[in-house]
């Protein structure tokens, strides 16, 4: 994006360093906001983006180095400070309060008030009404926020930054769970707010999102801001040599394993409607996983994929059906722990919620469900235990200073690694990966590229959905497209272009592109 006028700093850091213990997070970190400027912030996880952003926006209080605001120097006591003065953070952890109204939640803490001293519920419902306009986002202001999708609900957050009338507005992964649509709005909004002058400052690890909306590009590496750039003054792979300290030529190239025999194999699964009888999440999907394949599944959201995934680890019993089979047996599956018994594992797209139980320690968490093999007599063996999380930290090169730290103090790309570590212990045939790459940052996705190449080549039969084009074509052997819980398409990989995915995601008719066995016949149930 062309960016020539020469905007007015509105916010700056200068030489801030944070240290939390004798970790520091943030060294000697500058970093110059401009008004009516979008300024990407980009680095792996853990390289200080939001360390540095909570200190712009008043989190953080005890750092050296200084801030100014407008052109003089300031101290931000708090996050509410920070915001009367027209700084605004939209964190990735979404800040609401899920039983109170989208209206009471944009206006939580500066309510308006009628004057006898009651709240003034018509003109916040009103005002609020008036945002989401604006963020297209039609729905009544007084639906309580648990109603919402989660794509919905970020909006929600960006609706209380308009609020405030924000002179800078910090967002924090603002596209990580909101839909194609919801992102082209969420784009049509900030370049309306650049143009009344209002700063940008937006954190993503998606690089086309990079160079199609900032102005000015900033990597942090290490806790230090290692360059700053106009976006159109450097390209795709400059950018990622600086986050990761080492060309790109490094980077992960996939290795063709030698593909067997069908390892996994299901035929006709289906999953009810929750609420629309006679219709179907997932509508008869049948395909098959080779040993050593990486089988890549596409679609847009609301294709069906997590619920396809789901559903064959025997997540919703009561409402599906169809057949298994894992290397020629048929197994019944009717919850999660047929599942794993049967050889499956099933790595999920949320892992906070689905994966992790954060305030576990990374020991814990590796073992969690293969508790059998860490016992004896009965009781956990706390040397099995460890035996068990140091092979797999060294195995998965999980970055922790111990096996007792707590996953919620791991970078993003680490958390993944050991919600896969622990289903890789319990030694699978078949592992389901649901979006293994989401929230991470670019080197972190290689590493867990090369993992599934390397597991592939061991010989596990591997489903992976991915919502990233270039990923999916980059990492698949083969790739089948859902739309509205149908498969649309299958593509191997010599074939596959984004061009045939994104026509099969949108398509209502299959257009097979390569031949398969028919499957032979059982009962999941």
């Amino acid at each position: 994006m062309n960016h020539s006028a020469d905007y007015k700093i509105v916010l700056a850091a200068r030489g801030v360093t944070k240290c939390f213990g004798l970790t520091k997070a943030l060294d000697k970190a500058s970093i110059e906001i401009k008004a009516g400027e979008v300024h990407a912030v980009i680095g792996e996880n853990g390289a200080g983006k939001s360390t540095l952003m909570k200190v712009l926006c008043g989190v953080y209080r005890e750092y050296e180095g200084t801030l100014c605001f407008q052109g003089k120097s300031v101290t931000l006591s708090n996050p509410h400070m920070a915001q009367e003065m027209g700084i605004c953070m939209i964190h990735q952890e979404l800040n609401l309060i899920p039983h109170l109204s989208i209206a009471e939640n944009i206006f939580l803490g500066r309510e308006f008030l009628l004057p006898v001293g009651l709240i003034d519920t018509q003109r916040m419902r009103s005002q609020a009404g008036d945002l989401l306009d604006k963020l297209d986002l039609h729905i009544d202001p007084n639906t309580p926020v648990c109603q919402l999708r989660v794509g919905q609900q970020q909006l929600v957050e960006i609706a209380k930054a308009l609020a405030f009338e924000a002179r800078v507005i910090i967002m924090d992964e603002p596209t990580s769970a909101i839909s194609d649509h919801e992102v082209d709005i969420l784009f049509r909004l900030i370049r309306s707010l650049t143009e009344r002058g209002v700063a940008i400052v937006y954190i993503t690890h998606k690089m086309e999102e990079v160079f199609q909306i900032a102005h000015r590009i900033t990597v942090m590496r290490d806790g230090c801001v290692v360059g700053s750039h106009p976006a159109q003054d450097v390209t795709e792979d400059q950018v990622v040599a600086m986050m990761v300290g080492r060309d790109i030529k490094d980077f992960f190239v996939k290795t063709e394993a030698v593909q067997e025999t069908d390892v996994f194999q299901v035929r006709d699964i289906c999953l009810e409607h929750p609420t629309r009888p006679d219709d179907y999440l997932v509508d008869h999907v049948s395909l098959s996983c080779r040993r050593g394949e990486v089988l890549g599944l596409f679609g847009l959201m609301g294709a069906g994929r997590t619920e396809f995934l789901e559903t064959v680890f025997g997540a919703h019993p009561k409402t599906s059906c169809g057949q298994v089979w894992i290397e020629g047996q048929e197994v019944t599956i009717r919850s999660p722990r047929d599942a794993i018994q049967a050889g499956i594992a099933l790595v999920p797209e949320d892992r906070k919620q689905k994966g992790l139980i954060l305030s576990m320690s990374v020991r814990d968490s590796i073992s969690l469900a293969s508790l059998r093999q860490v016992e004896s007599f009965g009781f956990l063996n706390a040397r099995l235990e460890g035996n068990l999380a140091d092979d797999y930290v060294k195995r998965l090169e999980i970055k922790t200073s111990n096996r007792y730290q707590k996953v919620k103090n791991l970078s993003g790309g680490n958390q993944q690694k050991v919600v896969i570590a622990k289903w890789l212990a319990t030694n699978p045939k078949v592992l389901l990966l649901d979006e293994p790459t989401r929230g991470i940052d670019v080197n972190a996705k290689n590493e867990i590229y090369k993992l599934i190449s390397e597991l592939a080549l061991s010989g596990m039969a591997i489903v992976m959905v991915s919502s990233e084009l270039p990923e999916i074509i980059r990492i698949a052997d083969r790739v089948i497209v859902l739309s509205q819980g149908r498969q649309t398409g299958e593509f191997s990989h010599g074939q596959v272009t984004e061009e045939l995915l994104l026509k099969a995601a949108l398509s209502g008719q299959e257009t097979r592109r390569v031949n398969k066995n028919p499957l032979p016949l059982g009962n999941m149930d």
